[in-house]
């Protein structure tokens, strides 16, 4: 390898050929990324532990594996990441919180032992969102993650650490959880690439939350990366078949490679809005994009909307408020020192609020013309056990009439929007939980949903006409200060079809590659830029 390249800019794929022709050593390639980090981490806060000699002692052994021929797969020596949520040996996996500080892991998450037994060198553990319950990656233990793109604007969340250093280049790839977009909105908001899979379809196990035991929407881990042909790298190495070993839930077959499939003869539907939070201007127009790269791959494209999307989303927050909060306000406020985060103190007062408080405020906020405010305080809050029934029954209905709409259509995947606009700005998350029903959709029906990089905000882009309501004129603040931005676009599948996601996602890459105004990391924090 050239001496004037530098590994950190080159894609986990490339890296990867690169240890497997000899032309870089695992030590060399871990050494320049420790660099990376310790020039940008202290801008970015992307990290909650930094292993460094841990990686490099594990990045020799490897090296002296390879140099005796036994070398374990494509993984072999490739530095990664992983989400602080996911457990490793004798560490703590806090969420954010105080009352889990003390917590020691007895064992690695099943994903964190695979990425071992594959040869992968685990750099660090990123920093998340408090809780995993907003769409940014701030708590009171680890302080703020800051995006790549722009200091003043979060990474997204919770998995938004593992978004800043994979698009910063301290890290090539990584792993994170999704319960509500929490890999996907992140990946849009950094201009990189990320997988939620099928539920159970990659293994949960030693993947903490903040909602254990609740079961009608459940967090799934996925990968995280700078190209969706780099995501198919990861997916193809951590073998289905070998989790199921290590997790009864998970289906004991390989997914299937993406190459075998051809994307002209795919049928894409799209839609760029779904009735909830109008999308941004940029984001409608990735949407567009992304329709428009597959067509010119020979794909079919038809406009399509999935049914009964409203309904459903106001599901998934009943359901998730079924507690009244309970579980993880107890976690929050346990502790030491706890303390809430911002973004987390009006979900707290919206899902404790008595039934005769709910219902005023609720009216008060329809007469005040916040229809959506209102519905939302209507379904939050505690529910009776039969409530609750009705409410997941509800869900598993609204996924059986999606799927029989897509199946109608004849349609193998989705193109949509990830998130209602392009990053926040610190602490916007508050009172804007909507914006993420995009992806909230996709973990209510389970089906697996990816987002890939399109584009960035234009200068005409970064406005909105018109807003009606407090949540519009917070889209509309948003939209203001987005000009640059990356944004990405969700693809969406069938259950059990990754392969057919991670090859559109692909096709949609290859498409728009070279295109001037098209997401390229790794980037350097605006006062490092160049």
């Amino acid at each position: 390898m050239s001496a004037s390249t530098d590994p950190t800019r080159l894609s986990a794929t490339a890296l990867s050929a690169l240890l497997a022709a000899r032309e870089i050593s695992s030590e060399e390639l871990t050494r320049a990324h420790l660099a990376r980090i310790d020039a940008l981490d202290p801008r970015l806060h992307a990290f909650t532990q930094v292993l460094r000699d841990e990686a490099l002692a594990a990045a020799r052994s490897l090296d002296d594996e390879r140099r005796r021929g036994d070398v374990r797969g494509p993984l072999h020596g490739l530095p990664v990441t992983v989400k602080e949520s996911l457990d490793m040996a004798g560490m703590a996996s806090t969420l954010g919180v105080a009352s889990r500080r003390g917590h020691r892991a007895a064992g690695d998450a099943a994903v964190t032992a695979l990425l071992r037994r594959a040869g992968a060198v685990i750099l660090g553990r990123t920093n998340v969102s408090q809780l995993l319950l907003y769409n940014e990656s701030r708590n009171p233990l680890f302080g703020q993650t800051a995006n790549p793109w722009s200091l003043d604007h979060s990474p997204g969340g919770s998995s938004g650490g593992e978004a800043a250093a994979i698009a910063a280049g301290m890290s090539p790839l990584g792993i994170g959880t999704d319960i509500g977009g929490s890999i996907r909105v992140p990946a849009h908001c950094c201009g990189i690439a990320g997988l939620k899979p099928t539920l159970d379809r990659w293994t949960n196990q030693g993947s903490n939350s903040a909602l254990l035991g609740q079961e009608a929407i459940r967090a799934q881990v996925g990968p995280m990366a700078r190209s969706a042909r780099d995501l198919a790298l990861v997916v193809s190495e951590l073998d289905p078949s070998a989790m199921a070993e290590l997790d009864v839930r998970v289906p004991p077959f390989p997914i299937v490679e993406p190459a075998s499939v051809e994307v002209a003869r795919l049928r894409v539907g799209f839609y760029c809005d779904d009735g909830l939070v109008p999308s941004s201007a940029a984001v409608a127009r990735a949407v567009l994009k992304a329709a428009s790269a597959l067509r010119a791959r020979g794909a079919t494209v038809v406009p399509f909307t999935p049914p009964g999307v409203v309904d459903a989303v106001y599901g998934y927050f009943a359901a998730l408020s079924a507690d009244g909060g309970a579980t993880a306000l107890a976690l929050a406020e346990g502790g030491e020192g706890a303390e809430l985060d911002v973004s987390l103190r009006s979900l707290r007062t919206m899902a404790t609020l008595p039934p005769l408080a709910r219902r005023a405020a609720a009216r008060v906020a329809g007469l005040a013309g916040e229809r959506r405010l209102e519905r939302l305080l209507e379904v939050t809050g505690p529910k009776s056990v039969a409530e609750f029934w009705r409410a997941t029954h509800a869900l598993r209905e609204a996924r059986a009439a999606i799927a029989s709409a897509m199946r109608a259509e004849a349609l193998d995947v989705l193109l949509c929007p990830p998130y209602a606009t392009p990053a926040l700005p610190h602490a916007a998350s508050r009172d804007f939980v909507l914006a993420g029903s995009p992806a909230m959709l996709w973990n209510l029906t389970q089906f697996p949903a990816g987002v890939v990089p399109v584009t960035r905000v234009r200068p005409e882009e970064a406005r909105r006409e018109r807003p009606r309501d407090r949540l519009e004129k917070r889209a509309a603040e948003v939209d203001a200060k987005s000009e640059g931005l990356p944004v990405g676009v969700q693809v969406v599948g069938f259950p059990y079809s990754e392969h057919v996601v991670l090859a559109a996602m692909i096709a949609i890459e290859d498409e728009l590659a070279g295109e001037p105004d098209r997401p390229i990391t790794p980037v350097s924090p605006p006062s490092l830029a160049g």
